[in-house]
């Protein structure tokens, strides 16, 4: 699946330059991926795109509570199990850096726990953010795309305090 997520991040700038799910579905087919993957990863996208849209009716909504949180976000005993501690300091170093919003943050880890993969592997992880920053129409800027291309073996280990 995340082979198909990084395919549609490389060959359609924007979301919206995708063709609808049928006729991508076939392209995909074309291009060698197997069946099973094209709907694992459509099903992921199509969630994703309904997050996203229910965020930004929240954000229109409220913006200012929505989008500036000062809390602190205590994960879940599942969350823990799920994410990992690798993980869970990635997505703190990006909302900490102010690379990801709150709101993002909680897409982020929506996404995440639908992988069915525990602990998350962090490549994984910054593919789905990559996927979230995609599906809202958002570049990443230059410190968090070299964040997100950075190989693990290369970067720090991050912890969470």
């Amino acid at each position: 699946m995340f082979d198909i997520l990084v395919y549609l991040y490389e060959t359609y700038y924007r979301p919206d330059a995708c063709p609808d799910a049928v006729a991508l579905a076939r392209k995909l087919s074309a291009v060698g991926f197997e069946e099973e993957e094209i709907s694992e990863a459509l099903d992921w996208l199509t969630v994703l795109a309904d997050t996203t849209n229910e965020t930004a009716d929240t954000v229109v909504k409220n913006v200012q509570k929505a989008v500036a949180s000062n809390g602190f976000r205590i994960y879940a005993e599942q969350e823990v199990a799920v994410l990992g501690t690798p993980a869970m300091g990635f997505i703190q170093f990006l909302e900490s850096a102010g690379l990801l919003d709150s709101l993002q943050r909680e897409i982020v880890i929506d996404r995440a726990l639908a992988i069915n993969e525990c602990p998350v592997p962090l490549d994984k992880l910054k593919v789905i953010v990559l996927m979230m920053l995609w599906s809202q129409g958002k570049e990443p800027d230059m410190l968090m795309f070299d964040e997100l291309l950075l190989p693990d073996d290369d970067a720090e280990p991050r912890t969470v305090h």
